[in-house]
């Protein structure tokens, strides 16, 4: 009997398509901010949406940038210390931060989503934990089904950590874990044996947790695809209810710590795809349900369940199942959201700090949308999430003709439904299952910035 999940991957599609390009965690994508966006354009902005979504809930994100040691794989912003007074002072402007934008937003917008991201969180102690939770509630008032997920890192973990996350209202988690085999920990520099994940994943589930999420990845240095499988039946054993399964982006020179790790030691591309390949058949075969851009969950998962009715949104969190909430984000180099505007927070914490304490919120760029951008985000989204696109609701929506507003992007598409990855009507664009696994590809079809022919173009991480 055939699992209706599964999905079997044809790797000469994967190898045809594989190209730079946008994750869509924004539209206009972090590329195009610039530093004509700064705290008053922000304000202007809040009150705005106070006004259009003055009884709607909101979303928080604190990025926490300390960690223990350097993963040589990491791409994030993070910085290592072993400070405690560090962390501590970072706590205190965090607290700053929030007492200058929670008077900004409307008072009767409650908090449906928090999510606290790194670096490493729970590099925290428990009583800093405790200091920072408690400060958020204090400030922020929270819906009852609110979803409150946080990053967690095994190693160094104790049950008092767990135990400080679950009292200040967490109940969701993501660790990641990359790879068991020694010999690829190594290289990377991310030591952590199977047993201290099963461990964390037993006190999540002690504690009641509702969700427990897994980061693999695949592309590693000395990963193949036999000691890659070994990991993935692990994975299924301890059994999550989401897996995430990231392609290693290598980008040395963007990312300096990134250059110890030698070409030579990372798969060859024909392997790497290999990975993929595994990793999809393998997870979908065994119950999960692909969900897209590298995310699985089970099928009863409210993702799956968003998915299903059409419902599921991304954003710089990744999925959601709440769309079209405002993301206020606290921390440096932490993007906020809102209706018509994105602003990323200062990179560094002096900078972060001095802005602090002269009450200025430390906003040093973004983008304000334009028209188009908000048409293309939506299709964008749509696609992303959804793998479906309903061209009429987009014609009454915008006031438009879409075959002729899009023709460019439609006649770029041929190709695409010609090697099965849409299936493209008069009324409709509908991904297939092998589309799915290159949707970025067929979400940049949409991209007017990626289309312009003038400028430099940035980097992006590979499409595979």
């Amino acid at each position: 009997m055939t699992n209706r999940h599964q999905i079997n991957v044809d790797i000469e599609l994967l190898k045809k398509y594989d190209q730079p390009g946008p994750r869509y965690t924004s539209y206009p994508t972090a590329p195009y901010f610039h530093e004509g966006v700064d705290e008053q354009v922000y304000r202007k902005h809040i009150e705005k949406d106070n006004q259009l979504k003055k009884d709607e809930p909101i979303s928080l994100y604190f990025h926490l940038p300390f960690c223990d040691t350097l993963c040589y794989f990491c791409g994030c912003n993070m910085m290592v210390t072993h400070n405690r007074q560090k962390i501590e002072k970072y706590i205190n402007y965090l607290i700053k931060e929030m007492a200058l934008l929670r008077p900004l937003i409307g008072e009767k917008r409650k908090v449906m989503q928090l999510h606290w991201g790194g670096g490493t969180p729970t590099y925290l102690s428990p009583e800093q934990i405790r200091r920072l939770g408690n400060a958020i509630r204090e400030f922020f008032d929270f819906e009852d089904e609110a979803e409150v997920s946080v990053e967690i890192d095994p190693r160094e973990l104790t049950r008092e950590h767990m135990e400080a996350l679950k009292e200040v209202g967490f109940n969701r988690c993501s660790m990641g874990v990359q790879d068991f085999n020694p010999q690829v920990q190594k290289t990377v520099n991310r030591i952590q044996p199977e047993d201290i994940t099963r461990q964390t994943v037993d006190w999540a589930r002690e504690l009641g947790l509702q969700s427990i999420n897994i980061d693999l990845m695949y592309g590693l240095p000395f990963q193949t695809v036999d000691m890659f499988e070994k990991t993935l039946d692990i994975i299924l054993d301890i059994d999550p209810d989401r897996l995430a399964v990231f392609n290693y982006a290598h980008l040395p020179s963007m990312i300096k710590h990134q250059r110890l790790i030698k070409d030579e030691w990372l798969p060859k591309p024909e392997e790497k795809l290999q990975l993929l390949k595994l990793s999809i058949e393998k997870l979908t075969s065994s119950g999960y349900v692909y969900i897209g851009m590298d995310h699985f969950a089970k099928p009863d998962d409210e993702l799956t369940l968003a998915m299903n009715e059409g419902t599921l949104y991304r954003n710089f969190q990744g999925y959601s199942t709440h769309a079209g909430l405002n993301l206020f984000a606290i921390g440096i180099t932490s993007i906020s959201m809102l209706s018509d505007l994105y602003v990323q927070n200062v990179k560094k914490l002096n900078p972060y700090y001095e802005r602090l304490e002269k009450g200025q919120l430390p906003v040093f760029k973004g983008v304000e949308l334009t028209e188009d951008d908000i048409l293309r985000r939506e299709v964008i989204t749509e696609l992303m999430c959804n793998f479906y696109l309903d061209k009429k609701k987009i014609e009454q929506k915008y006031n438009l003709i879409f075959d002729d507003y899009f023709a460019d992007a439609l006649e770029k598409l041929v190709p695409l439904q010609q090697d099965g990855l849409i299936e493209l009507q008069e009324n409709y664009l509908k991904v297939t299952t092998m589309g799915r696994l290159l949707i970025r590809n067929i979400a940049m079809q949409f991209d007017y910035y990626l289309a312009k022919k003038e400028g430099q173009k940035p980097q992006f991480s590979r499409t595979v």
